[in-house]
């Protein structure tokens, strides 16, 4: 089974990136109801973009192992009655699990193209929006995230470490043209496993000029 596995991802279907002309220019600000949602949450803005509040960390730890290039895939908790080698590489304590609220509005619309170490659980709160992910290898792939299930939207997903994701927010009456979800990180997340895309050059290496073309305002 491949690393990248996810079947909350790989079955769901493949979605057109075309995104609404709010994402290509966003608004000046948040409207009324979703800046209630901000102050009401306590969200702060985030460097990906959009807003959010971490509001669990958990007080339990593991010592984690990875390979010394801090390769994803090959972390893995170290239990109390394991002894530790030098061939596990690194080993770490870290936080069993983190939680936060994730926000995006039409001021701020895009969530920017980032990796992390390893697998996110996302569950969406409210709203409508779109995942774009770019695997190792330069596979895209993208879906709705929604609670019409029947088109083919997803309300929960899991993606996984070392693969590149961005999301947007689409048109919703319900919750002001927002998107609210939560993500779980485990182990807990920490600013060292977190990854921006350099930039266009990477992006073309990825997919190819003309790939990169579409997919560059999520940049």
């Amino acid at each position: 089974m491949s690393e990248f596995y996810s079947p909350t991802i790989d079955e769901a279907p493949d979605a057109e990136i075309d995104p609404p002309s709010f994402v290509k220019f966003p608004a000046s600000a948040p409207p009324t109801s979703l800046r209630n949602v901000i102050d009401e949450l306590q969200l702060i803005e985030h460097g990906e973009g959009g807003f959010f509040k971490e509001t669990d960390r958990s007080p339990f730890t593991m010592a984690v192992a990875e390979s010394d290039d801090h390769v994803p895939m090959n972390s893995q908790a170290v239990g109390p009655n394991i002894s530790v080698t030098s061939e596990m590489g690194t080993v770490t304590r870290r936080h069993y699990s983190t939680l936060i609220y994730y926000l995006l509005t039409p001021s701020s619309p895009i969530g920017r193209m980032h990796k992390n170490k390893n697998r996110i659980i996302h569950i969406l709160q409210k709203g409508k929006g779109q995942y774009v992910l770019i695997y190792p290898d330069g596979r895209v792939k993208s879906f709705k995230v929604g609670f019409n299930h029947s088109q083919g939207e997803v309300s929960h997903w899991v993606v996984p470490g070392g693969v590149y994701k961005a999301s947007f927010v689409q048109p919703n009456e319900e919750f002001s043209n927002g998107l609210l979800i939560s993500e779980v990180v485990v182990p807990g997340f920490e600013y060292i496993d977190h990854n921006f895309m350099s930039g266009l050059e990477e992006l073309q290496k990825l997919v190819g000029e003309d790939r990169a073309e579409q997919l560059k305002f999520l940049i």
